[in-house]
């Protein structure tokens, strides 16, 4: 094959040369075929209201790191990703050879072996090779022998795209033993060339498009993590038909390289529900490849369970480990949003939740004198615009019994501290659980009451205990207007820890809980340990940080009931026990009233439960004394 190439001539004779370019034609048709009736889904698709390709700075760092250094790929499975790493890397190089390989057939040959450059190029090209060809083997030994259960069925064209990239690598590897003009070197020639054009088809009609279409999925996103687009018009409800089918949604779906990863590391599908993120986007292929981007059947129904839809608890698990760029969170959400808009979705848990709101403005049905009355009671000064924050007390602060612990804690720290704080008179629900269940007109009611309520009483800087509110104050409420810079308590006891008294005697041993909305949302880990190591002895539990489980009440779960399986916060507080510490620490009420719940299940004489800011003002108590 090479020494050819070296000269740079065409050697096929004139039969051979028909033959080469009417397989060349085939196989450029077929995958044409595919690959344009794919892309014209995309094109009808109808376009993202909220998609700007700037700016491109972090876009560019992104694709650096995610495609072609392929680092979240080996990150969260390091040998198989490192595998995958090294077929893609195999590929890049490929490029340039493949194109020669194929000139030379006609004479075009642009890359003699003979001078410095093609020498080097081909000697390294087959270091490559010989990787690629381990790498695809052991692929293909997990795939079709070890079987991993998040991989799914087994699929023939797994194993018909690894047979071609085996034959590629090996023959491109004989052909420095066998000259050309031998017949054996032409048999190679022609076996290499055969798996070459057969290789484009295949990919076009399997999962393995994601090889042409993953790079651009990963700089295409929606930019930022789960990310929910704005509705647009009084026609829009959400992912109802699909009309309502984004381009953004769509590419997404033909991306999916079926990796089960999202599947792996789903609480839900953990605990036996039938939610599979994995299979909300394959739902969402065979939609298009069924109606097309402008269908007018529902898109919850044949392909995709209304049921699975409302059982996400929206902790961002599949979106954090995808590696090929899709973002579930915004279509499940968007199907919930199409249910709840339109009128399908039927329960009465939800209906109760909604009802709550619209009559007492918080999720737990409480009257506003009650909070009123907590505020009173405790000596919460209310804020007037002279003190440093704002804090936000949200439903779990305000009415619940835990909730008001914590507030109270870290009200004892800022006195401590010195800094001065004061609440709202007036405070609605953020909106949070509505806004993940779909409902979109009843978080537009409470996000712009908040809005101006806060506006009127000049607020400039805002603290809040819980991470959901966090989110969706700095997030979601910015399609109605800006509000005030919003931090988590985790965020400011860690940069005030040095100022906390520290626990150096009878240093127990404390397990940390990562919040769902506070890690994978905000991207914050270390600040709540760092306030925890200054009192007790931290331990993590087996899945923490990134990969980190879920309490199970987010995306408006704490207020559905979970009928099916194990619930998620048993299977979490399970998992904490296990440790054996004497206490479990969280930075968020709800996970703190789903561990409550979960650890009083799974043991007769469950550990402490406590907020990071009652575990700081436990350390004040101990000094003062």
């Amino acid at each position: 094959m090479l020494e050819s190439e070296q000269e740079g001539s065409m050697f096929l004779s004139g039969p051979e040369l028909v033959v080469f370019l009417s397989l060349v034609a085939l196989c450029a048709f077929l995958f044409w075929r595919r690959i344009g009736a794919v892309l014209s889904t995309v094109h009808r698709s109808r376009p993202d209201p909220d998609f700007h390709l700037r700016p491109l700075g972090r876009r560019l760092r992104r694709f650096f790191w995610e495609v072609m250094l392929q680092a979240k790929v080996i990150r969260e499975r390091p040998l198989p990703g490192l595998a995958h790493a090294f077929v893609f890397w195999g590929f890049c190089v490929f490029a340039l050879v493949t194109l020669n390989h194929l000139a030379l057939a006609v004479g075009l040959a642009f890359l003699p072996q003979a001078g410095g450059f093609g020498r080097f190029y081909f000697r390294f090209a087959a270091v490559f090779a010989a990787a690629v060809a381990v790498s695809i083997a052991g692929l293909a030994i997990r795939r079709f022998l070890v079987r991993p259960k998040w991989l799914g069925p087994l699929s023939p064209g797994s194993g018909v795209v690894a047979l071609l990239i085996f034959v590629l690598m090996a023959t491109y590897l004989a052909g420095f033993w066998l000259p050309e003009e031998t017949a054996a070197g032409r048999l190679n020639w022609w076996a290499h060339t055969l798996a070459l054009l057969v290789f484009l088809p295949v990919i076009a009609h399997t999962k393995h498009l994601h090889l042409l279409f993953s790079p651009a999925a990963v700089f295409l996103d929606r930019g930022g993590f789960s990310k929910i687009p704005p509705l647009v018009g009084d026609e829009d409800f959400g992912l109802d038909t699909g009309r309502d089918v984004t381009r953004l949604v769509s590419f997404q779906a033909y991306t999916c390289v079926e990796c089960g990863r999202c599947t792996e590391h789903c609480p839900a599908n953990l605990t036996g529900k039938i939610l599979d993120p994995k299979q909300v986007i394959l739902g969402a292929r065979a939609y298009l490849n069924e109606h097309g981007a402008q269908g007018s059947e529902p898109l919850l129904g044949k392909h995709l369970s209304i049921e699975a839809a409302f059982q996400c608890t929206t902790c961002g698990a599949c979106e954090y480990q995808c590696p090929v760029g899709i973002q579930h969170l915004p279509i499940i959400i968007g199907l919930r949003r199409g249910a709840v808009n339109t009128g399908k979705w039927e329960d009465r848990y939800g209906t109760d939740l909604f009802l709550n709101l619209e009559r007492h403005g918080n999720s737990l049905g409480f009257a506003h004198t009650e909070r009123e009355r907590f505020i009173q009671k405790n000596g919460l000064p209310v804020y007037n615009g002279s003190q440093e924050y704002c804090l936000w007390l949200g439903c779990m602060g305000s009415y619940d019994p835990q909730g008001r612990e914590i507030v109270l804690a870290l009200a004892q720290i800022l006195r401590e501290l010195g800094i001065t704080f004061g609440v709202l008179r007036k405070e609605q629900c953020t909106g949070d659980p509505v806004r993940r269940l779909g409902n979109d007109l009843l978080f537009q009611q409470l996000a712009q009451a908040n809005l101006e309520h806060i506006r009127a009483s000049g607020v400039a800087k805002m603290l809040s205990i819980c991470p959901h509110c966090v989110r969706t104050i700095g997030e979601d409420w910015r399609e109605f207007g800006t509000a005030p810079p919003i931090e988590h308590h985790s965020e400011l006891l860690a940069r005030f820890a040095s100022r906390l008294p520290g626990n150096t005697a009878n240093r127990e041993q404390v397990v940390y809980h990562d919040a769902c909305y506070l890690g994978r949302y905000r991207g914050i880990y270390n600040q709540p340990r760092q306030v925890i190591a200054r009192w007790g002895r931290l331990i993590e539990p087996p899945r923490a940080r990134q990969q980190g489980f879920c309490c199970g009440a987010g995306g408006g779960m704490m207020f559905l009931g979970e009928e099916k399986g194990q619930r998620v916060n048993r299977a979490r507080a399970e998992e904490l026990l296990a440790t054996g510490a004497s206490a479990v620490a969280a930075a968020c009420p709800f996970c703190n009233t789903m561990l409550r719940d979960g650890l009083a299940a799974a043991s007769p004489a469950p550990p402490r439960l406590l907020d990071i800011a009652q575990i700081a003002a436990a350390g004040l108590s101990a000094g003062s004394q």
